[in-house]
């Protein structure tokens, strides 16, 4: 059993969960762990497959304890499957841990829809928070931006859409550092009558209150710009346009590769252009931005990408131990209070 130590930090994580698990997500932890030395492991899922695996990482040695289960959740499982399965799966044993105090945060790459029902059966949403949302930052010309919801709420009301706004605004004041961040609305357009009802209602509230920075409407194009820190939308947008962006970038990285291969200006071509096309990858690739926070539950939970390469499933680590070392829960809850859910609707 691992004994937490002064200064250490302890992540519970899913062995179970991800289309490579668990050789990715015990590579990932043994990566990280590289980079931070101070960290330990609870490693929930069925020893069997898992302890073979473990001997291959010396570092891992003494900084990992395995908590056995073989009850795991499906790729394509339901939502209401994963809750009768509960806290004995993989999954629920990684948040369960975080909600006992064994554990400081908790890292899965499950079926979304399934990650988000135990999360909020096991965490709880904070005080005053309607429904958590699925937060990460999106990579644009000049550094990153928050957006949510990114899957966790398919249909959003225009209250769940301020919540959101204020949540990604605390998120982005705590994770980058910067004050009075600027939260935009994804629309089909800028102007003031365009969209669902709900979206228009929700920048009618937010541009009445004072405590986030609305810079109004925003469009898709608008994302790799960097107009706003924080762009905020419904699940089922978000979903598709993150999407839509890593396959952008997986295209755009797969033509210029096939280009470069093509003799013989393709190959001069290639070795000129090369140390721009390395910089325009290592921008581009959705495995150095993975790791999205379940944003309004009442412990750091982070979802990693279902099919992350261990060097992503690192990354998303290093998001769940950043939050949680720059006491994000506690800071974020401090801020909420501030935060008159219930007059907001009033201010229309």
């Amino acid at each position: 059993m691992i004994k937490r130590k002064k200064n250490s930090l302890i992540v519970s994580l899913d062995a179970m969960g991800g289309d490579n698990a668990p050789d990715v997500v015990i590579e990932g932890a043994s990566i990280y762990s590289k980079k931070n030395k101070k960290i330990k492991f609870i490693i929930h899922g069925d020893e069997e497959h898992i302890l073979p695996i473990i001997d291959n990482f010396h570092n891992l040695k003494n900084k990992v304890e395995v908590i056995h289960t073989d009850k795991s959740i499906l790729s394509d499982e339901k939502p209401s499957n994963a809750l009768r399965k509960g806290r004995d799966s993989s999954m629920g044993m990684t948040f369960q841990a975080v909600k006992d105090g064994k554990a400081d945060c908790a890292v899965s790459a499950g079926n979304t829809g399934a990650l988000m029902a135990l999360s909020l059966f096991i965490l709880r949403p904070m005080k005053g928070i309607k429904r958590p949302a699925i937060c990460a930052a999106i990579p644009h010309s000049n550094g990153w931006s928050a957006v949510l919801d990114l899957g966790a709420n398919l249909e959003c009301s225009a209250e769940n859409l301020v919540q959101f706004g204020l949540m990604g605004s605390v998120f982005y004041n705590i994770y980058k550092q910067e004050k009075n961040p600027s939260v935009g609305l994804l629309n089909i357009g800028t102007e003031e009558m365009k969209g669902r009802e709900e979206i228009k209602q929700a920048s009618k509230i937010l541009e009445k209150t004072n405590v986030v920075n609305y810079y109004g409407f925003v469009e898709g194009n608008d994302i790799g710009k960097g107009t706003t820190d924080v762009i905020v939308t419904d699940g089922f947008t978000g979903n598709v346009t993150l999407k839509t962006i890593e396959g952008a970038a997986t295209l755009i990285a797969n033509t210029i590769k096939t280009e470069f291969k093509k003799p013989i200006f393709g190959l001069l071509a290639g070795i000129i252009g090369y140390p721009v096309f390395r910089k325009i990858k290592k921008k581009m690739n959705p495995e150095l931005y993975n790791g999205a926070i379940l944003l309004g539950l009442d412990g750091v939970a982070v979802k990693s990408h279902g099919s992350s390469s261990a060097v992503g499933f690192a990354n998303a680590i290093g998001v769940a131990v950043e939050l949680v070392e720059r006491d994000f829960i506690k800071k974020l809850k401090s801020e909420l209070t501030k935060m008159e859910f219930s007059e907001m609707k009033d201010k229309v």
